[in-house]
Order: C-alpha cells, then structure tokens, then sequence
C-alpha cells in the first residue's frame, strides 16, 4: 500500500485520539463509585431484610405481650371476685371459706408469676425496638451514602462523556485527512490488536516494543516514503519519523 508521509504521520494522531477514548471507555466501566454504589446496594438489600426481620419480631412480642397481660387481667378479675364474695361474707361454710382463702392466695401465686412474664417480655420489647430503630438508622445512613456515591458518579460520567465526546470530534476532524484505504487498513489492525499503527523510534516498534532487527531495518531505510511498512513481529503499520534512527 502507497500513502504521503503526511497521511502516515496522521496515524499517529489517529492512534493517539483512539488511545484517549479507549482508556476514557476503560475509566467509565470501573469508576470507584460504581463498586461502592454495588457494595452499598447490598448493604442497603441487607439492612432492610434485617429491618423487617426485627420489624416482624417486635410485632410478636406485641403479641406475646398483650397475651400475657391478658392472662393477668382474667386472673385479676378473678381473684378480685373471690376477695368481694369473701369480704361481703358470703360464704358461711368453714371447708368453702377455707377452699376460698386457698384459691385467691394460688391466684396471687399466679397473678405474681404472670407480671413477671409481662416484665420480662416488656424488657424483650424494649431491647427489640432499640435494635430496630438502631437498624433503621443505619438503613438511612446507607441510602444518604448511596445517593451521595450516585452522585458522584454522575458527576464523573459527565465529565468522561465531555472529554469522550470532544476527542471523538477531534478524531472526526483528523481522520478526515487520512486516505480511506489507509485508514481501513488502521482500523482493521486496531480491532485486533488494539493499536493500528505505531512510531518507529530508534529502531524500535512502539507497538510490541521490540527493536527491529538490522535487515528489518535495511529494507525499511530502502523503502520508499510513501510505502507503508509493517512491523514484522506485532504486524502494526509503522509510521516512520526523524526519531526512527534509519
């Protein structure tokens, strides 16, 4: 293939536009905020599995709690109707008195037994909802730290696409002045090896980073200006320049 050293050395720019971009690409998938903005989805997942987890928790020992005092109301009421039909002197036979006296002091037992259930569950209760508020608290810090990572990640993305689009349209304008079959035969290279097309600077490829050899190095010196040479080793499009020590 023929091409001007001009539209050779135009390559460069080309290699070095499509370099920017590709290492802007490469900056967009693995900004710092995407992985914290992942890690804090899961955090977020987490903490409000735990929230209902401890949501549903304190809801059973609502439950547990108006049960039991439940089971102290009835024995209340009914130790309270015992101690009235013995006060108002109701009962004259000494077995039933004595039967009497007996069931409101089992009831008292009972009753006793009872409000220490309500206690206990009453202390259960409050270490389940300082948990949960807790939960929730740590739940909002979350989403305030993932929408202020969102944030920041917005913000990045704005500034790579500027940069993204402004190398895009200085591509635009420098590809322009490279001879079409040139430049397919560039981007051709590129796509599979990345990079098209590189200096050759004191007899060595810029590319693969391999000092050519003295024959190689011969046949390019005798080529002529126009002839577009390839490295023998990485088969890039060697532009040469007054840095190529020919």
């Amino acid at each position: 293939m023929k091409a001007e050293p001009e539209h050779q050395m135009r390559l460069l720019d080309v290699q070095e536009i499509d370099s920017a971009l590709a290492q802007l690409a490469h900056r967009a998938r693995t900004l710092p905020e995407t992985e914290e903005v992942k890690a804090l989805d899961g955090r977020i997942t987490g903490l409000g599995d735990r929230v209902l987890a401890a949501e549903t928790a304190l809801s059973d020992l609502d439950r547990e709690q108006r049960k039991a005092e439940s089971d102290v109301d009835q024995v209340r009421t009914r130790s309270d109707r015992d101690r009235k039909r013995l006060d108002a002197g109701q009962v004259s036979s000494p077995k039933e008195l004595e039967s009497l006296q007996s069931e409101i002091a089992s009831l008292q037992r009972r009753q006793e037994e009872l409000e220490e259930v309500v206690l206990g569950v009453m202390e259960r209760r409050e270490a389940a909802e300082a948990e949960l508020a807790r939960l929730r608290k740590d739940l909002e810090d979350a989403r305030g730290e993932r929408e202020a990572a969102e944030d920041r990640r917005s913000a990045a993305m704005i500034d790579i696409e500027g940069d993204r689009a402004s190398q895009a349209q200085r591509r635009e304008r420098v590809a322009a002045e490279v001879p079409d079959d040139l430049l397919a035969l560039y981007t051709k290279l590129r796509d599979q090896y990345g990079v098209g097309a590189a200096a050759l600077r004191y007899g060595r490829c810029e590319g693969c980073k391999l000092a050519l050899s003295t024959a190689e190095l011969g046949q390019i010196r005798q080529a002529e200006p126009d002839e577009v040479v390839r490295c023998e080793e990485c088969r890039r499009i060697l532009v040469r320049t007054t840095e190529s020590g020919l």
